[in-house]
């Protein structure tokens, strides 16, 4: 790939700028790899030569990888954010979740993230009629940065946000401390903008299984479940080749004429003419050396070996990626008699979903509170001590009935009380963020309408009774 030279950019930049571009470049073949798996764009690789080629032409997939991703990206739900030390809307968090669809965005990223092992956050002040602050997000198909282990943060990112129909990149941002560049190519040049701010590097990693030494995780889609679904796709296309070849009889038939075989004009019959023809005539031939033709039978063979390989390759796969045998599995399985056996089929999946949100979880509250900042003209190193105490707060990953939980709600709350009265009591019982906000208005409509009836009342008593009134006015002067 060619290097990039932007006009006013610095040396160090533009060595930086490469540097990205190169990394983008090289893990861009696994990155389309693991992608067409999520897809089912990837075509198996045929193996050995005992299949006919049709059958390697089909085009037949499986969708395990994309079903690996899915099942865990659905419990992985991000239902917002809290904030115990104060109220967030006063900060303008319902217009910075709302502008930027964060609900939909961040349950995307998840995705991207469990495929290609990160995803990016990126936080941008809004130009003209836009939003204040701007989230966005970008896969590691088109972004990429360097980490600073000491800061453990982001020291830089490249985002290409463009490319032509070579594949060449025809615009990009490169984040930097307190810069970002915008650069864009057209038919005369490059172009270039640079635009200083007050939020350091405006960037944040959502690594799945981050470890030491590897701060940016690792794919879902790992090695061991592409060779586990390729070995799958072949067992599968080794049995539709068998329901074809193999599950007809084998017949053999000796001292048989060919013309058998032939239509009127001399012409060979097709071959699934011969094959599922039921009522055939051979015709006995006296000046042969066997008069008549003697026919042997062979059973035809079972897909039972086939299925077998199958199944076992799903429940490996599903070992290798923690779901249950139920997600994968064909055979030999039966659904969870009661909700402690349906936990027990899928702890190692809560497990999965508990532990990829604990890892996102600081980096979605930092570009959340970086927004809040751009949002409030507040720079970075102003902002208030107390909005660290702002969390995501992330939806249960256990499917629980409404009856199950509204009942352990009910025993927490007759053990506290009080919690009645709160938005966490009320979450307890089950209620979502909708619910929540629709009893606490109905709550305080009917609270205010209590108060206006009251007030007519007691205007209509002062009306009836003026030196009552007159009194307790009085009465309330003094006091």
């Amino acid at each position: 790939m060619d290097k990039l030279a932007l006009p006013g950019v610095s040396d160090d930049d533009t060595l930086t700028l490469n540097l990205l571009l190169a990394r983008l470049e090289a893990k861009a073949e696994r990155n389309k790899l693991r992608s067409a798996y999520y897809d089912m764009k990837h075509a198996t690789r045929l193996v050995g030569s005992v299949i006919p080629p049709q059958y390697w032409r089909l085009g037949i997939v499986l969708g395990w990888s994309g079903k690996a991703v899915d099942i865990l990206a659905r419990r992985c739900n991000l239902d917002g954010f809290v904030w115990p030390d104060g109220d967030l809307d006063d900060l303008g968090f319902r217009t910075v979740w709302e502008d930027n669809h964060l609900a939909s965005e961040v349950s995307q990223a998840v995705i991207s993230s469990l495929i290609h092992s990160t995803a990016f956050v990126v936080n941008t002040r809004g130009g003209a009629g836009e939003p204040d602050a701007l989230i966005h997000f970008r896969d590691a198909m088109n972004a990429t940065g360097e980490w600073s282990p000491r800061t453990r943060r982001l020291a830089n990112l490249l985002s290409v946000t463009a490319r032509n129909e070579d594949d060449q990149v025809t615009a990009l941002a490169l984040y930097l401390d307190g810069r970002t560049i915008v650069a864009e190519r057209d038919s005369s040049g490059w172009s270039v903008d640079v635009q200083e701010h007050p939020w350091g590097v405006p960037v944040e990693p959502l690594p799945y299984k981050p470890r030491l030494g590897r701060p940016f995780g690792s794919s879902r889609i790992s090695r061991e479940v592409m060779n586990l679904q390729d070995q799958a796709t072949r067992a599968l296309i080794r049995l539709e080749a068998h329901s074809d070849i193999y599950a007809i009889p084998d017949l053999w038939m000796l001292g048989a004429d060919e013309a058998i075989f032939k239509n009127a004009d001399g012409s060979m019959k097709a071959s699934w003419q011969i094959v599922m023809g039921r009522l055939k005539g051979i015709p006995d031939d006296e000046g042969a050396a066997n008069p008549r033709a003697d026919v042997k039978q062979f059973p035809a063979s079972s897909p039972e070996p086939h299925l077998a390989a199958l199944n076992a390759f799903a429940k490996m796969f599903a070992r290798s990626t923690s779901l249950p045998d139920t997600a994968v599995a064909i055979t030999d399985m039966s659904n969870p008699t009661s909700a402690e056996a349906y936990d027990a089929s899928q702890h190692e999946l809560i497990a999965e979903a508990e532990g990829a949100t604990d890892d996102w979880s600081p980096y979605l509250r930092r570009a959340t509170i970086r927004a809040l900042a751009m949002a409030n003209g507040i720079a970075a190193a102003d902002v208030p001590p107390e909005w660290l105490t702002i969390s995501t707060k992330w939806r249960d990953p256990r499917y629980l009935s409404r009856a199950a939980q509204a009942d352990a709600g009910t025993k927490q709350l007759q053990a506290v009380p009080w919690l009645a009265e709160t938005e966490v009591g009320l979450e307890l019982l089950g209620l979502d963020r909708q619910q929540i906000d629709r009893a606490r208005a109905d709550r305080r409509r009917a609270q205010a309408q209590q108060r206006t009836t009251l007030l007519a009342s007691a205007a209509q008593a002062a009306r009836q009774n003026p030196e009552v009134a007159a009194l307790e006015a009085l009465d309330g002067d003094a006091s």
